[in-house]
């Protein structure tokens, strides 16, 4: 059975690999559109066909969407894929590396937009392993699409959930930071304070950072305060 199935999986590889060789070679004519991104299939019907290979399906599937090419790519479609993707093999980085890195940063608001929810909605699964990507969603809502409150939203939701010992602290106090861009100095002030109270830090010179700069915000928000 085992040797069955590797002979199936070799099977679907060539299968996509030719396809994905196909896409990469052909010429398109200036007046003929892009080839579309198809529906993805249900997930069910992926494991089905892998025979049990999850892990070689899902990075078959990252191989079949990288044939596409990203200009008019429909990224509902696109979503659907890399949801599958990830149903697959929920211990893969590769479709939240994707989408966070590849798929968003498309000069498309709309559809970095629709990669950044993508990325938050599948953290909320695992925080504590998928923090990274969400941390990158919010570099990106912060600089590409200068949106603070959809930044904050993601920082926040890293600062209260990805709570394994192994989070860096500079993740973990994003939420602050952006407050500060967003000249919420108090509520920032209440952040930091709560990090230093209840967020278990162990390095004395991170300790030391955050208090000084809890140190400057009171300073900064008091003088507004006076003002």
């Amino acid at each position: 059975m085992r040797t069955a199935s590797a002979a199936v999986t070799a099977g679907l590889v060539a299968a996509l690999a030719a396809q994905i060789t196909w896409h990469a070679a052909s010429f398109v004519p200036p007046e003929r559109p892009l080839e579309a991104l198809p529906p993805a299939p249900r997930t069910e019907v992926l494991r089905l066909a892998s025979l049990g290979e999850d892990a070689a399906a899902s990075r078959l599937v990252m191989l079949y969407l990288q044939g596409f090419d990203l200009r008019g790519l429909d990224y509902l479609r696109l979503t659907a894929w890399l949801r599958d993707a990830l149903a697959l093999d929920p211990r893969s980085a590769y479709p939240l590396f994707a989408a966070a890195r590849v798929f968003a940063e498309t000069s498309d608001p709309a559809a970095s937009r629709l990669m950044l929810e993508f990325v938050y909605e599948e953290f909320r699964r695992d925080p504590n392993r998928r923090w990274p990507w969400l941390a990158h969603a919010a570099l990106l809502a912060k600089h590409r699409l200068k949106d603070l409150p959809l930044a904050r939203r993601y920082a926040a939701a890293i600062a209260q959930q990805a709570t394994a010992p192994d989070v860096p602290i500079w993740a973990k106090q994003m939420e602050a930071f952006i407050l500060e861009d967003m000249g919420e100095l108090e509520a920032a002030r209440i952040v930091l304070g709560g990090m230093l109270e209840h967020g278990g830090l162990r390095d004395p010179n991170e300790r030391r950072f955050l208090e000084r700069h809890l140190h400057s915000l009171e300073k900064r928000a008091g003088g507004r305060t006076k003002r």
